[in-house]
């Protein structure tokens, strides 16, 4: 013990004569930096780094404390290191009462942190505020309102810069809010327009400049849309959205907003997203309002507008919705029986969603649909159409488990419609074997009977 105290002198000696030897040329300017008394606060700041280096946080902690009480402007350093300083503290800590008071002092590094240097870009209020409210966070959940109004500010502030770990929690504790009737059901809306908005900056961002980034904004992005998704009931969209609208009629951006979400959710029904619709096309037509159209002429069954309105979009949507855009002309094919134009409009949706089983499923429904319009030369000509629907419901539930059931029901239905090996057999058509299906399908597929 006696050795370590002879060390600690030692150290701070040495330390205390560099810091006087470096002190005789201070300006006045340094003067005021470094607080009344500046000979000692320099001494203060050597001794606390000296010890911090060393991982000795608890003989750092009286000089550190001094230094934030007698010179507080002088370095920036002291507050970074004084988070690691005050959290140790917390760590010893046994008494609840005095935890408490070590996590209140670090709240109150962050607040002087931002309060000296929060002109300088490493610590800008917003990003401070996030960290503070992770701190706060896991050491003291119980202070939800606190960790609340941190993250809000660091959200606000940041804006694209926010941390997505922050931008994740601050959705979290607003649905926690409304959950427990603290903050009423439109705050959750708000936080998720806002917070989608920034997700989806963040990942085209990302995308186009290959960042290490996109998996932080992708989970982001799939968390608040996981916590958004029993939320956004058509019912509750249109009953907050309703009280937007009439202070949305000439903002484009709220239109916007409206009209996405309400698309989104398949809320096209609904008297809202007519009126919405028609205002945003209105004021400003664009692709996106162009699409909205074509889904609201969808909705008046007027199928030739629907169409002319989704192909003037098409080139200018964001692939989501170039994807719906392209069903939807699909769906406008299939009423009309055209399914060779159909199937087109749904290759496209799956070279911008390949995994979407759903769209297999459709195709392999118009095949199966053709039987009477194929029957061609031979009755095999007529059966192969359903060789041909099966490929695509196997497909489908290859690419897609979330459709294996309705994928497994359709082969099992379809599959009874293939010919038996008598009639292969007379047709000379060998089991096994690669059979061209004809008509407007022209898809090669292999020759089975039936069980």
């Amino acid at each position: 013990m006696k050795i370590r105290k002879i060390k600690v002198m030692t150290i701070a000696a040495v330390i205390l004569a560099t810091a006087l030897s470096s002190i005789s040329n201070l300006s006045a300017q340094t003067v005021k930096k470094y607080g009344e008394d500046s000979i000692q606060c320099i001494q203060n700041i050597s001794l606390y780094s000296e010890f911090y280096k060393q991982g000795n946080y608890k003989d750092a902690y009286p000089y550190w404390s001094k230094v934030i009480a007698g010179c507080p402007a002088a370095s920036q350093n002291s507050y970074i290191h004084g988070v690691r300083i005050v959290t140790h503290r917390i760590g010893l800590a046994t008494d609840i009462n005095d935890r408490n008071a070590w996590i209140d002092t670090l709240m109150m590094v962050y607040d002087k942190r931002i309060e000296h240097f929060g002109h300088d870009s490493r610590s800008r209020e917003g990003l401070i505020r996030g960290r503070q409210a992770l701190d706060l966070m896991n050491l003291r959940p119980t202070d939800t309102m606190k960790v609340y109004e941190y993250l809000r500010k660091s959200v606000d502030l940041e804006q694209l810069n926010v941390d997505p770990v922050v931008a994740s929690n601050y959705f979290l504790h607003v649905n926690a809010m409304v959950a427990g009737n603290i903050f009423p059901p439109d705050s959750l809306l708000n936080a998720y327009d806002q917070l989608s908005d920034i997700a989806e900056t963040n990942i085209a961002e990302c995308t186009k400049n290959n960042s290490s980034d996109l998996d932080n904004w992708k989970n982001m992005k799939a968390l608040i849309e996981s916590v958004f998704e029993p939320f956004a009931t058509c019912e509750h969209l249109i009953s907050i959205y309703s009280k937007k609208f009439d202070q949305a009629m000439n903002d484009t951006t709220a239109l916007k907003k409206i009209t996405f979400m309400l698309d989104r959710k398949n809320c096209t029904d609904s008297e809202l997203f007519l009126l919405a619709t028609e205002q945003l096309h209105k004021l400003k037509p664009t692709p996106t309002s162009a699409y909205l159209m074509g889904k609201l002429m969808m909705r008046e069954k007027d199928y030739e507008k629907a169409e002319a309105y989704f192909l003037e979009s098409i080139n200018g949507l964001t692939p989501e919705l170039q994807e719906n855009a392209y069903v939807s002309l699909a769906a406008i094919k299939i009423d009309t029986k055209n399914y060779s134009s159909a199937r087109n409009h749904l290759n496209n949706a799956l070279k911008l969603n390949p995994n979407a089983g759903k769209y297999y499923i459709m195709i392999g429904d118009m095949y199966a649909a053709s039987a009477a319009m194929c029957k061609g030369e031979t009755e095999i000509d007529e059966r192969a159409v359903y060789w041909a629907a099966v490929d695509k419901y196997v497909k489908a539930k290859s690419v897609d488990p979330e459709v294996t059931e309705e994928a497994n029901k359709k082969i099992s239905l379809y599959s009874a419609y293939f010919p038996t090996r008598e009639r292969l057999f007379f047709n000379v058509v060998d089991e096994g074997s690669r059979y061209n299906v004809g008509c407007w399908i022209g898809e090669t597929t292999t020759v089975r009977a039936s069980r």
